[in-house]
């Protein structure tokens, strides 16, 4: 590739980034300064404490996502890919050998992570497109009664076009936020010129002296500072789709002055027009301007939901693959993209779960303490998996990954701290969120634990079970058949049932086991290997990434490189459904037994879920008791 093309690429996933990756804190301007002066938060809007808010923010930024995000985390890649549940299975990886006993306070840290992201992917749609509708009451008050109508039919048409994927508005994106980025820096600059004083705010002592004079009052404003910091997580989860650098480039070249600008632009316009305070952003250029501003902000929010949403199904993907979701059907929404997708069932219930916070809460001030508390933990939970990454998988001394995370767990716990002040006030419900998905996946976790466990109680070694069938073996008939068997399974249930019933064995013989290992991708060249077990038997080894394609028919000509070929129309796919039954005083408390049977109930077949022609396909149902 040439210098010329090398630049113009970087130069397109910059663009891209800025309309995936940062539509979720670029549309934060729109309901921060409002919600931190809410009278029900107590603070006094005058020039002292608007200094030490706008410094705050300033320094926030620096901070969390320059320092934090941009500079450390994003060096914390698993092959390239990031986000909680990658970086949770470098950190597992990293710990494995050198400090087993770490392995399941990560995982129980990496899945409580996951699920406040599911909570921050649920509320991110709710408050962004609520605060950009909201523009609606400055222009006419009258119009108040319309906004959640406007925002529940606004999101109800996000959600119901999903399945169509985004490769043909996506590329709208990029400009759009450009534009969106533009106007936040422009209003910025037009509202700083007449009032230069606000400039005082870059100065850091502001900040400082805001909490020492505040206290209290000051602590309960930085539940509502973090709302300024929503989306960190984001560019940290997208950099597998966009790369570092085109990240780097779009926080430090247009999000971040952008942002920056903005909210001096905000705090210069309340220095001089203090009224303006019930909706700084939508104030900023006077009435001429909010009309637009609601088109422009609504275009910005549905972008960043959209992003939410895509990250959504992508985390979830990925659940699914390390073993802490049932199998679910995913559908490719793009031909050439394999990270686009669409999950019907995730996609639909998160719509019931965002109109249910839209409808109950109603506004995005009273939105907003729900979404600290799940934003906080997730970033808390990121910088200590960080710390175990860069102590076992870096080896770097002690005291340095002590510097270089403890005061980044030091602002997460602060922050926290802050946001579970409003706990009784909306911070519950990413909690119950938090708490019912995790109550889920470590259920759907240990269940699987539970039926491996009884598998191999009752496994016949496979071994000596082929020393002893072909002693005296049974009638061969013609083709191949593929027995899918677990990662440390004995003779696979299908093929007792087979023998059993029909007294013949296939011609040629191949027992199909797929391995998921703790890595984003498996490449091509590592992804299969076979094993002669004689007999025309063969062991087919499949090595997956979390988040790899399965695809079986591609392994199987990929097979054909490695001395074994397969005619699909010769080939049948024997598969064991296994019906989980809950036993009394056994494995989980009977709740969770019950809970997990019904999820494996309703799982998605593992025919379906590796793409094995139905056709081909055999089912022979097993029993399992947990």
């Amino acid at each position: 590739m040439t210098e010329q093309h090398k630049k113009s690429s970087v130069a397109a996933l910059t663009m891209a980034a800025i309309g995936i990756v940062y539509g979720d804190i670029g549309t934060s301007p729109l309901y921060t300064l409002k919600t931190i002066f809410d009278p029900d938060h107590g603070l006094v809007l005058n020039e002292a404490n608007l200094q030490g808010i706008i410094s705050l923010i300033f320094w926030g930024l620096t901070m969390i996502v320059s320092l934090k995000y941009v500079t450390l985390v994003l060096r914390a890649d698993n092959r390239g890919e990031g986000g909680i549940m990658a970086l949770m299975a470098l950190a597992l990886n990293s710990v494995n050998k050198a400090a087993p006993r770490w392995h399941y306070p990560l995982l129980v840290l990496g899945v409580i992570g996951a699920t406040m992201f599911y909570g921050d992917s649920v509320i991110t749609p709710a408050i962004s497109v609520l605060g950009a509708i909201e523009g609606l009451e400055v222009a006419a008050p009258g119009l108040e009664q319309y906004i959640v109508p406007l925002t529940i039919i606004v999101l109800v048409s996000l959600y119901s076009v999903q399945h169509l994927g985004t490769a043909g508005i996506g590329r709208w994106f990029g400009p759009i936020m450009l534009l969106w980025f533009a106007a936040l820096a422009v209003m910025g600059v037009i509202n700083i010129v007449a009032a230069p004083q606000i400039l005082y705010a870059l100065n850091p002592v502001n900040a400082f002296h805001f909490m020492l004079e505040n206290r209290m009052i000051a602590f309960v404003a930085l539940g509502a500072v973090v709302l300024a910091f929503t989306g960190a997580e984001a560019l940290y989860a997208d950099m597998g789709h966009f790369g570092k650098k085109p990240i780097r480039m779009a926080w430090f070249l247009i999000v971040f002055p952008a942002l920056a600008l903005n909210y001096l632009g905000q705090g210069a316009l309340l220095l001089t027009h203090p009224e303006a305070v019930s909706n700084p952003f939508f104030n900023q250029l006077g009435a001429w301007s909010v009309y637009p501003l609601v088109m422009l902000s609504t275009a910005a929010a549905v972008i960043a939901s959209q992003a939410t949403i895509s990250g959504t199904f992508s985390m979830t993907k990925q659940a699914i693959a390390l073993g802490l979701l049932p199998r679910m059907r995913i559908n490719h929404t793009s031909a050439t993209e394999i990270g686009q997708i669409y999950i019907p069932a995730v996609n639909w219930l998160q719509l019931v779960v965002v109109l249910m916070a839209v409808v109950g809460f109603g506004s995005s001030d009273k939105l907003a303490g729900a979404y600290g508390i799940a934003v906080t933990a997730t970033m808390l939970a990121t910088t200590v998996l960080t710390f175990f990454v860069i102590r076992y998988r870096w080896h770097l001394p002690l005291w340095v990954c002590l510097l270089s995370t403890g005061f980044f767990i030091t602002i997460d716990i602060l922050l926290f701290s802050a946001s579970t002040l409003k706990l009784l006030h909306g911070g519950w419900f990413p909690l119950l969120l938090a708490i019912v998905l995790f109550t889920v996946m470590m259920t759907w976790k240990r269940g699987r634990e539970l039926v491996f466990s009884n598998l191999q109680k009752h496994a016949i070694p496979l071994e000596e079970f082929m020393d002893s069938l072909f002693v005296a073996p049974p009638t061969r008939v013609y083709g191949t058949a593929i027995f899918l068997r677990g990662e440390s399974d004995g003779v696979p249930h299908a093929l007792l049932h087979n023998l059993s019933h029909n007294k013949v064995l296939h011609e040629r013989v191949v027992f199909f086991t797929v391995h998921i290992v703790e890595e984003p991708y498996v490449s091509v060249d590592e992804q299969v290997k076979v094993t002669d077990l004689g007999h025309q038997c063969y062991q087919v080894n499949v090595y997956y990434g979390f988040k790899d394609e399965p695809d079986v028919p591609k392994v199987l000509q990929q097979c054909e490189c490695l001395g074994l070929p397969f005619e699909m129309m010769e080939t049948s796919f024997f598969i064991a459904r296994q019906t989980v039954i809950s036993a009394p005083d056994k494995g989980m408390a009977p709740w969770r037994e019950h809970l997990f049977v019904t999820m494996s109930r309703n799982a998605r077949g593992a025919a379906d879920y590796y793409q094995i022609p139905p056709n081909r396909v055999i089912e022979l149902g097993t029993q399992v008791e947990i």
